[in-house]
């Protein structure tokens, strides 16, 4: 009986969810045989902390160094680069290759196709998460979450913050018009998100006009999200708003993950128009 269980089971046909698993896999080698991306993704965040940690090092509170406050910073960041900025870039590119519109014609569910690239940026993520903390904290004094409620806040971050960049990344896809200029339309959107929501500045010290930009969507409260986790609980009086506002950031984060499903849904092309 077992075995007939079995084989009855082998029978079945793949659902959207095995479909999506292994084209995750197959997502996985593609973009490791591209080593190029895999240093870029991987190494350029480092390449920028040793280089802004090792100059500006200075005490910028009590017990807080600019290097502890910049690895917040990247570690937040690198939820963009690997979810919006790589999945913004490389569908454009795949739909001029006619990718998309191959894989439209098969029968994979549409949904494993996303599901594949969600994981290709859940493990990119978690390495470039990684690789940030280990050089944190061996070159730059920064000290990981000393209890479980910080390792949980941690852990929600990072979930609902590659979400809603993977999400915003595929429907930002649409924007460029071709995958050649995909960088091009892409890259400057994310630079100046970062300049504007406290990456490579102390957000307190930028003009009011762009903390109030800088507000309106997610990379600001993913890194002030970050610093609650990494920087002592006395900081947050450092804050705009004199806390942590945590209920707030994981508001407006999930807000942008919804906007992102809708938008996605709404105007995702599987070939050029």
């Amino acid at each position: 009986m077992l075995k007939s269980s079995g084989s009855k089971s082998s029978g079945r046909n793949p659902n959207a969810i095995s479909i999506g698993l292994e084209r995750g896999k197959l997502e996985i080698k593609q973009f490791m045989r591209q080593r190029e991306s895999v240093v870029f993704t991987m190494l350029f965040p480092l390449i920028l902390l040793a280089i802004f940690g090792s100059v500006f090092s200075e005490d910028i509170a009590d017990g807080v160094t600019f290097s502890q406050y910049f690895v917040a910073g990247m570690i937040a960041s690198g939820l963009v680069n690997t979810g919006f900025q790589q999945l913004a870039i490389m569908i454009p590119m795949e739909r001029d290759f006619g990718t998309l519109k191959r894989l439209r014609g098969t029968p994979m569910p549409a949904s494993s196709y996303f599901i594949g690239k969600s994981i290709l940026v859940t493990l990119s993520m978690l390495i470039q998460v990684a690789l940030l903390l280990a050089a944190g904290v061996a070159f730059f004094g920064v000290e990981l979450p000393s209890t479980a409620d910080k390792w949980l806040l941690l852990a929600v971050l990072l979930v609902l913050g590659s979400a809603c960049s993977t999400v915003l990344g595929i429907a930002f896809s649409n924007v460029p018009k071709s995958g050649r200029g995909a960088s091009a339309v892409v890259s400057p959107v994310v630079i100046v998100l970062q300049f504007f929501s406290g990456v490579f500045f102390i957000f307190t010290d930028l003009p009011q006009w762009m903390q109030q930009v800088a507000a309106i969507f997610p990379l600001k409260w993913m890194t002030q999200g970050a610093r609650s986790v990494f920087l002592p609980d006395s900081f947050a009086a450092q804050e705009v708003a004199g806390s942590w506002e945590t209920g707030r950031t994981f508001a407006i984060i999930g807000a942008w993950l919804v906007v992102g499903i809708i938008w996605a849904i709404r105007i995702f092309k599987w070939e050029r128009q």
